[in-house]
């Protein structure tokens, strides 16, 4: 999967986009003033320059001859002439300048231009043909690299019955559009240096905004993070009447709730752990009478009549049942107050497994690979208790052969313990170490308390480990304890703390370590709830 893209965070895109907008709005406001005015400016200047020819026009008439020499052409030249303009006069091939030729380039505001010297040839066809035609016209063009203004004009001759005729005289006048020019320069140059004056001020004011902006919004995160932490008393000063401020009192408002309901569900799941613990606490001593009645029925059941008999075996196994499911709800009290800990020795690991099968009677029915020398700092009562439910469990629902198998690295140790059956469905898989749960909703009752599997857990991570379930490849599930080699608790439990080990027995015989050397199958082997293939598993206690 790739990783994502980077992007400009909320602070660029706001500024960006302000930035933008500004100079888009300033570049369109800059590019029309600029239009209009050079349009205005251009223009008001050929305006000027038109009629100043008319004028000049006007001033000629009546002439003289419709068929002029050249002095009279040149007269009529020079008298079209100005202080920013040049002239030039056409007749029947004939040319006659306003005034002498002279170097070109060399013009400047306010004087004629010193390039006269305009032939037919750099007037615009067009405008020729108007002109030939009898109509005065003009058109901006650039002569010799400078913007000039040529406007022509055909001499008209007026006829005794009133009416006018074309003369065959035309004359243009090349007027200088360089201060016009010059002046749309400066306008341009004002109108980039007043844009960039606009852009710096929308990226200060830009950064103004977007932080006073993103300010309540960083502090939303900063709270938000704080209360994913755990902080739940955490607030938001509101600031001002605005929709951010509607936001902090909206977060505000949620994590009042959040932390009411929270405090609430603690006080409950304190409560009930409290009641848990005390219930748990008070059935130790009628229980301890029932084991005591529940031996005496055992020793007597075979010799009581078959229906008598048989219950007094049931009430015996029941009292027992019951005794294993009040110390495992004590050991669990343990672990969620926290008082739980371990009383650590150094520890042979393989010994402690062939003890566990050894004491229990499974010797001969699991398989070992065990190798020597693997050593470890453990609760060997703990690890043993765990040890003793893994086995059990696959003696009992899975099928042989039963396997344990030992490894070691140099921080840790593993113990796998597998068996060859069916396996454990995959939904089934993630819940195994829930506390009573059942595989299936239709067995309202389990033959184990339902606990053994979670407390197994909660002893692995005691020391600082795990323990995990798999289905493996060829069948059969696979629970994996991993275990670090070394603790940092290297003494018993502190005076005064409860613990699993200081707990007198509930019975005179343990659940999961039968007296009789019981297989798996008999009343005091360890047990979890079976079901018919696939395997399930309920976390049952051994």
């Amino acid at each position: 999967m790739k990783p994502p893209a980077a992007s400009l965070g909320l602070r660029g895109r706001l500024l960006s986009a302000f930035v933008l907008l500004c100079v888009v709005t300033a570049a369109a406001v800059a590019g029309v003033s600029y239009g209009k005015a050079r349009n205005e400016i251009l223009q008001r200047a050929q305006d000027a320059a038109v009629e100043a020819m008319r004028e000049r026009l006007a001033a000629l008439y009546p002439l003289r001859t419709d068929t002029p020499g050249q002095d009279e052409l040149e007269r009529i030249a020079a008298g079209l002439n100005d202080t920013n303009s040049t002239a030039v006069a056409f007749f029947r091939g004939r040319r006659a300048p306003g005034r002498p030729a002279r170097p070109p380039g060399q013009w400047r505001p306010g004087r004629p231009p010193l390039t006269p010297d305009l032939d037919r040839a750099a007037i615009p066809p067009r405008l020729r043909e108007t002109v030939a035609g009898g109509t005065m016209a003009w058109q901006r063009v650039t002569w010799q690299d400078l913007p000039v203004l040529i406007i022509g004009a055909p001499l008209m001759i007026a006829e005794p019955d009133g009416t006018t005729r074309n003369s065959g005289i035309e004359v243009y006048t090349v007027h200088s559009l360089l201060p016009e020019q010059r002046s749309i320069d400066e306008l341009a140059l004002w109108a980039w240096l007043y844009g960039g004056a606009a852009l710096v001020f929308a990226v200060l004011l830009g950064l103004a905004a977007t932080r006073g902006v993103l300010r309540p919004v960083r502090e939303l995160g900063r709270a938000a993070r704080l209360l994913g932490e755990g902080r739940l008393h955490t607030r938001i000063e509101v600031r001002g009447s605005d929709e951010l401020a509607d936001v902090a009192r909206t977060f505000n408002d949620t994590a009042a709730e959040l932390e009411r309901h929270v405090a609430q569900l603690r006080a409950m799941e304190a409560d009930a752990r409290r009641f848990v613990a005390d219930v748990s606490h008070e059935l130790r001593t009628p229980l301890a009478a029932l084991a005591a009645v529940a031996d005496v029925l055992d020793e007597e059941a075979a010799d009581l009549p078959e229906p008598a008999g048989r219950a007094a075996r049931l009430v015996s196994q029941e009292t027992l049942n019951l005794t294993q499911l009040v110390n495992d709800l004590i050991e669990i009290s343990r672990f969620d107050s926290g008082v739980a800990a371990l009383a650590v020795n150094d520890v042979d690991v393989a010994e402690l497994v062939r003890a566990t099968l050894r004491t229990r009677g499974w010797s001969e029915a699991v398989e070992t690979e065990l190798p020597a020398g693997v050593s470890a700092r453990l609760d060997p009562r703990r690890v043993d208790v765990v040890l003793a439910n893994l086995v059990g469990n696959a003696l009992r629902h899975g099928e042989p052969p039963v396997s344990v198998r030992l490894s070691a690295d140099g921080d840790s140790i593993t113990v796998d313990v597998r068996d060859h059956g069916p396996g454990l469905d995959e939904e089934v898989l993630p819940h195994v170490f829930d506390r009573f749960y059942k595989a299936s909703a239709a067995r309202a009752r389990s033959e184990g308390s339902g606990l053994g599997l979670a407390i197994a857990r909660e002893n692995a991570r005691l020391h600082g480990g795990d323990l995990t379930v798999a289905n493996a490849p060829d069948g059969g599930a696979v629970f994996t304890l991993r275990l670090p080699r070394t603790q940092d608790q290297n003494s018993a439990p502190p005076p005064g703390a409860p613990d699993a080990a200081a707990a007198p027995a509930l019975s005179a015989q343990d659940a999961s370590t039968p007296q009789d050397g019981s297989t798996p199958s008999q009343p005091g082997a360890p047990r979890r709830d079976a079901s018919p293939a696939p395997r399930d598993a309920d976390g049952g206690s051994s």
